[in-house]
This record gives structure tokens, C-alpha cells and sequence, in this order.
């Protein structure tokens, strides 16, 4: 998209800002209302299992703060995939964490209707809440997102042969569709968890390319992955002409034009899927000597690598790969990268840096709620239009981010280019007040 001029962009970044303050969040209270406000594009937000923990994101804030009001679709992060190629939920510990999913009886003060969970209910946990968000939000969908950068191990063992396939999918439609929730004090049993969740995601990091550690890999992922969407899109149907529904099928697509020959057959895979989601960020970060963006939205002037990373190349890759561009829904962080130790003076950027930045969670990894206080407290905020990125620097401590006005940015190019939507990582990175999802509510609204 081209602008006129920094100064039209910065008047419509702070018109936005009035508009998004004065916007009050919605109350619990509120009526409930169609995810999407009758647009077509996608807004997909990831859930996290573990954020009810240290970041007290509960379900409940997705209606307080009135994020579901922006969302069509949120994917719950995580299912586990067995070393024997199963869906499954009763992993020990570090492999799975069922009391989050649907045993912990959630207090009235944590309810999305405010009506406390009963100890020993069939359903309860975040499962029971995402029902609960999904009775006031007849139009959003949830799904469940299989895998993510840890879980991914066993991924190339389930997708092995048409046996491990078939069995694999089985699998995970019994757990998730079907709701044949394993037992465990009470919670749980045959149909606990139907109707919870919409479809499936597929998170798997990555076909035939290094992941985590311990991932399996083999140069079959290529062509499994396609015959795995195959597999999933035909008992998908298969159950939804029981169900006499549609259950969607989506995945998570990497932004390195390497990664996605190495394990896509390119326009193959979009066959079988309704949208997939694209990497838009982790272009660099702490794991760099030298301090970088995160998730430009081009690639900026006088930057080190070449070639490099960006949301132009990650969805052009796509784009060139064959991928329909209205199956193409954005990536967009909701939190930032940082080093510390950076020296060379200027602005920060392309500096060298000692580490990653210490950090509330992970060092190198705030999210954008703490990052957004730090303008004014010994940081100056950078911009960059042309590129389409922002950062912050005190002098010895850079972090890379999206602010409102980048995700603005972003999605209007979205829309600019015809691309199916944005996708949120994570939701739990938002402030109490939602303003990045709004912002991006905002954007993609088409009337």
C-alpha cells in the first residue's frame, strides 16, 4: 500500500487512537454479538492453555475486555500428538495439562457467566468457558490447534502411512468433535466435550525442516503433509454429514520461502484446507547478534541480511507457491522481541547486542501490554512507515513490536491485498481494554 506521506498516516493512526479510546471495553453485561461485525475477512486469535496461570488470562477477559466482539475464530493452543501418532490429553507432566483444559472448576469471578463450575461437572475448565463464550457468540468459532513448536515431535510419525493417517484423525476427532473426554475425578467421559470445538488447526513446526529439538523429521513430510490434509478433509465431511455441519480445517504456514518447498507441495494443500495462517513474525530476535525487526511489514532500508525476512516475502512466497490469496489470513504478534547490551549508539537498530533483553516471562519475549508502558520511562519509540515497524531503544535495551499504529498498518494492507485476515499470537499479549484486537477490528471492517 503507498501513503501520500508519514504525516497522512500518523493523522489516521491518531484518529484511530481517539476512536479506540474512546471505545469502552465491553462489560460482562453487554449484549452479546456477532464475531466479525459482518465482515468476511477472518480474525483469528490463539487461546493459550497456560495463560490462565501467570498472565491471569482467563476466557472471561475475552468478553470483558470485548476481544470476542473482533474475533470469527479462536484457535485453543495446544493438543499433544503421541509418539504412537494419537491425539491425546493425559500426558504427564510437561506433555499436557487436562486440569486446565476441562477439570479445574472455574469460580464464579472467572466465569464467563459469572455461574461458578461444580467439582466433578463432565465438563469444566477452559473447555466449559469456551462453550460459555461461544452461547453469547453463536458466530464464533473455536478450534482446536494441534502441535505448536513443542508438541510438534511426532507429528512425521502420525503422518507416516495411510494406516498412521487414518488412525491419527480418528483420533482426534473422538477427543475434540466428539468430546470422549478421558475420565479423571469426575470430569470428563463420552460426549463431555461436544460441541466445544469447530474444526482443527494444524500446527505442525515444521515438515521435512529443523523445529524443536527432539522433532522427528523426514523428507516424506512433504508429501504426508498433503495426504494428512487429505485424510483430515474426508472424515472431517464424514462426520459433518452425520453432524450436518461443516468442521473447518486449518493450518499454520511458515514465513521462510526454505521451510515451505522443503515440506508443502504448494498449491497442493489448499485443496483441503478452508484458510491457513501465516508466520508474521520471529523474523528475528534474541537468537541474533545483532538487533533486527521482528515482524516488518517490508523489509527496511539498510538492513544487514540479505535476503531477509517480512511479511511481504512470507505471504509473497505463498502467493508465488500457488496459495489463493483469500485463504491467506496474516500473522500478527501481540508481543515483542528485545536484546540488551546494545552498543554502537544511533537509534539501536541493527546494532550489535551482548543477550536477549531479561524479560517478565522469557528472556527476549515481552508481551505488547508491558511493552506498550515503556515509551516515556527512559525508551523512545522508533517508527519506520515505510517499512512498517516499531521499536524501542533507552540506549543499551532494544525491542522490536507492533504497536497500534503498525497493526493498523497491517491491516490495511490486508485488505489492500485481498488476503483473507489476521491472526493473533497470542491473545493473552493484549492490554485489559483489547486495543490491538480492536484496532484490528477496525481495519478489516469492511462496512
Amino acid at each position: 500500500m503507498r501513503y501520500r506521506s508519514a504525516r497522512t498516516f500518523a493523522a489516521l493512526a491518531a484518529t484511530v487512537a481517539v476512536l479506540l479510546t474512546a471505545a469502552p471495553a465491553t462489560g460482562a453485561s453487554a449484549q452479546p454479538g456477532p464475531a466479525g461485525h459482518g465482515t468476511s475477512l477472518r480474525k483469528v486469535g490463539y487461546f493459550t492453555q497456560w495463560g490462565i496461570y501467570a498472565r491471569a488470562f482467563t476466557v472471561k477477559k475475552l468478553e470483558t475486555s470485548g476481544a470476542a466482539d473482533q474475533l470469527t475464530h479462536v484457535n485453543y493452543a495446544f493438543g499433544n500428538v503421541s509418539a504412537d501418532g494419537r491425539c491425546y490429553l493425559d500426558g504427564g507432566p510437561g506433555e499436557g495439562d487436562p486440569w486446565a483444559d476441562y477439570q479445574r472448576p472455574v469460580p464464579a469471578e472467572e466465569s464467563v457467566d459469572g455461574v461458578a463450575d461444580q467439582p466433578g461437572q463432565a465438563l469444566a475448565g477452559n473447555f466449559h468457558q469456551l462453550a460459555k463464550l461461544k452461547a453469547r457468540h453463536p458466530d464464533l468459532k473455536v478450534l482446536i490447534s494441534l502441535g505448536g513448536w513443542s508438541w510438534s515431535t511426532y507429528f512425521s510419525n502420525a503422518a507416516l502411512t495411510d494406516a498412521s493417517r487414518k488412525a491419527f484423525v480418528a483420533s482426534c476427532i473422538d477427543l475434540y468433535l466428539r468430546g470422549n473426554l478421558p475420565a479423571a475425578g469426575g470430569s470428563g467421559g463420552p460426549g463431555a466435550a461436544a460441541g466445544v470445538f469447530d474444526g482443527i488447526d494444524l500446527d505442525w513446526e515444521w515438515p521435512n525442516w529443523p523445529g524443536d529439538v527432539d522433532n522427528v523429521t523426514r523428507e516424506a513430510d512433504r508429501e504426508n503433509f498433503t495426504k494428512l490434509l487429505a485424510e483430515f478433509r474426508r472424515q472431517l465431511d464424514a462426520y459433518g454429514r452425520q453432524a450436518r455441519r461443516h468442521y473447518e480445517l486449518t493450518a499454520f504456514l511458515p514465513a521462510n520461502p526454505a521451510a515451505m518447498d522443503a515440506g508443502y507441495e504448494g498449491r497442493k494443500i489448499f485443496k483441503y484446507l478452508d484458510f491457513a495462517t501465516v508466520q508474521g513474525y520471529d523474523f528475528h530476535g534474541g537468537w541474533d547478534a545483532v538487533t533486527n525487526q521482528q515482524s516488518a511489514l517490508r523489509v527496511p532500508a539498510g538492513a544487514p541480511d540479505d535476503p531477509d525476512f517480512s511479511v511481504e516475502v512470507a505471504v509473497g512466497g505463498w502467493l508465488d507457491r500457488g496459495a489463493p490469496r483469500d485463504k491467506l489470513v496474516l500473522g500478527i504478534p501481540y508481543y515483542g522481541r528485545g536484546w540488551t547490551g546494545v552498543t554502537g549508539g544511533g537509534n539501536g537498530l541493527f546494532r550489535p547486542a551482548a543477550a536477549p533483553a531479561p524479560a517478565t516471562y522469557e528472556a527476549g519475549y515481552e508481551d505488547y501490554k508491558l511493552l506498550k508502558e515503556l515509551p516515556g520511562k527512559g525508551f523512545t519509540l522508533h517508527r519506520d512507515l515505510r517499512a512498517g515497524h516499531a521499536w524501542l531503544f533507552d540506549g543499551t535495551t532494544l525491542w522490536t513490536y507492533d504497536d497500534p499504529v503498525v497493526v493498523l498498518q497491517k491491516a490495511l494492507w490486508i485488505r489492500q491485498q485481498r488476503l483473507g485476515g489476521a491472526m493473533i499470537w497470542s491473545l493473552d499479549g493484549d492490554d485489559d481494554n483489547a486495543t490491538l484486537s480492536r484496532t484490528i477490528g477496525l481495519g478489516l471492517r469492511t462496512r
